[in-house]
């Protein structure tokens, strides 16, 4: 395709921290087909305590920053955001506006009533505030305010099934409007077992459980800790390897404190496949997600998972195959970690099954390709009309 046919895209999230949109941002940008689609990347400030996602910088990917938006709710900052995605919407007039985040598909699906652009939307949900993050007046508000967004959305994009049907159930959007695409992931050489605890300074013969994510609230870094105290009643020498950060730091701190000896904080790591390589299961202990990269990663590093049976987890990790479902019970998570500490063979299975899954289901070519094809359906209606002056509103008042 010649460049003036190419198919805009404005893509907005809110910020680029360390996380699971802002890697799948990374994978897409880097795999798209630059002569189809002219894809822009718009995206906030990163808050302190967050790991920033430094990789389409590094990899010379353009990134335009849009002053105010970010993470957290300020009105000033808020309406100073919506008011330059506004008059970059005019100035770049693309065919497709794709959002990612709340705050962001907030922003940009009201910018693009306000510019007067003819652009398609869709956002894009990577999990829903719909359990775990607000209760009462709040969560009423979010439904209530996540439905009339829907209504100005041509398509909803869900990262897996559970998460639309959730969503769907709140009364947001219509069937119709949904799509699901799952995420697309991709790691780092992994290294072996006995360098990769090198690396990390852990013990090369003792049992390894890592948890890799966020120390927030709804990650639930309470939880990991009382199922670290019920794992090292039954496995003393058990080491925990943490890889992250977050405003829960601190206390999680203090929570694993009469057992500080057993954990080795980490903190923000690049080389999360080290992180893999060196334990023999990875621990989740949410109370929501979309479909969580840790697990897809951690298979794709061929480790079996133990994992709340939350969002689209189910669709990640096959139950009693690449790994162990539970509810939100410390013990009932502990016992399967155990099982698997216990019984090497059976977690080397789940592992290698793991790996075959993961690496088939979710490649970032897959997600490319899907993401790709719903660009061209949303695109090629709006670059059609884009030659009838008629269709453009900036056109027909020069008319």
């Amino acid at each position: 395709m010649k460049p003036d046919n190419r198919i805009r895209v404005m893509e907005i999230i809110a910020r680029m921290n360390v996380g699971g949109p802002a890697t799948q941002v990374t994978g897409l940008s880097r795999a798209l087909d630059r002569e189809e689609f002219d894809h822009r990347l718009y995206t906030g400030h990163v808050d302190a305590g967050e790991g920033d996602h430094l990789a389409l910088k590094e990899a010379g990917v353009p990134v335009h920053v849009v002053p105010g938006l970010g993470r957290s709710v300020k009105p000033f900052d808020d309406q100073r955001a919506l008011m330059r995605i506004v008059a970059e919407l005019r100035a770049f007039r693309p065919h497709v506006v794709h959002t990612r985040t709340a705050k962001a598909g907030a922003l940009g699906r009201v910018a693009v009533r306000l510019s007067g652009v003819r652009a398609a939307t869709m956002h894009v949900f990577h999990g829903h505030l719909l359990h775990g993050y607000f209760t009462g007046p709040k969560r009423w508000a979010y439904i209530r305010f996540e439905r009339l967004l829907a209504g100005r959305s041509d398509r909803l994009v869900t990262v897996g099934a559970r998460v639309r049907d959730d969503l769907l159930a709140a009364g947001i959007g219509r069937p119709e409007q949904y799509v699901v695409i799952a995420p697309g992931v991709g790691i780092g050489p992994v290294p072996d077992r006995a360098t990769a605890r090198s690396l990390l300074g852990l013990p090369q013969e003792a049992p390894v459980v890592a948890f890799v994510g966020r120390l927030t609230g709804v990650k639930r870094p309470d939880r990991l800790a009382a199922v670290a105290r019920a794992v090292l009643q039954r496995v003393p020498d058990c080491r925990f390897a943490v890889c992250g950060g977050g405003e829960l730091r601190e206390r999680f701190e203090r929570d694993v404190e009469p057992m500080r000896h057993a954990f080795h904080l980490l903190g923000w790591r690049k080389d999360v496949e080290t992180v893999y390589a060196a334990a023999d299961v990875v621990l989740l202990t949410s109370d929501n997600e979309g479909t969580p990269l840790t697990l897809i990663e951690a298979g794709m590093a061929g480790r079996p998972a133990v994992s709340t049976r939350v969002g689209s987890v189910a669709e990640i990790v096959k139950d009693g195959e690449t790994g162990l479902l539970a509810g939100t019970d410390a013990l009932e998570l502990a016992e399967h970690v155990v099982r698997l500490l216990g019984d090497p063979p059976l977690a080397a299975r789940m592992g290698d099954a793991a790996r075959a899954w993961t690496t088939g289901a979710f490649s970032v070519e897959r997600l490319a390709a899907d993401t790709q094809a719903l660009y061209r359906t949303l695109g090629r209606s709006r670059l059609a009309n884009a030659s009838d002056p008629a269709s453009d509103p900036a056109s027909a008042a020069k008319g």
